[in-house]
């Protein structure tokens, strides 16, 4: 081999290893679903580690509106009423911390790693 396809197939093997790593997680289903409840006017739990590709679903348990929204605007829930839910994908690494758009004391965080 010269220097130049070592270093391409070099390049393209690093490639094909990095995909090897990452893809199967989600390829083949084993991103999970994690719950965050919303009672009492807090969110349970309050902070929650995930990985990378993972679901985090929100459901209300309160009587009264809530909201997960990111305090950096990255996601949001809409105005989830008693026994609604929705569903936050978080497919990059971080932390993510968020409160209730209706109720600015109720705070939470989500750390991807």
């Amino acid at each position: 081999m010269n220097a130049i396809s070592r270093r391409a197939f070099l390049k393209t093997a690093a490639t094909v290893a990095a995909a090897a790593v990452t893809v199967p997680a989600l390829a083949d289903g084993h991103a999970k679903t994690h719950l965050v409840e919303i009672k009492g006017h807090k969110f349970s739990p309050a902070s929650l580690t995930i990985q990378p590709g993972d679901n985090v679903e929100f459901v209300n348990l309160d009587g009264a509106p809530h909201t997960a929204t990111a305090d950096d605007g990255s996601f949001g829930t809409a105005r989830l009423r008693k026994d609604e839910k929705e569903t936050v994908q978080f497919a990059t690494a971080g932390s993510f911390s968020y409160f209730c758009a209706v109720h600015p004391a109720m705070k939470g965080e989500i750390i991807v790693a």
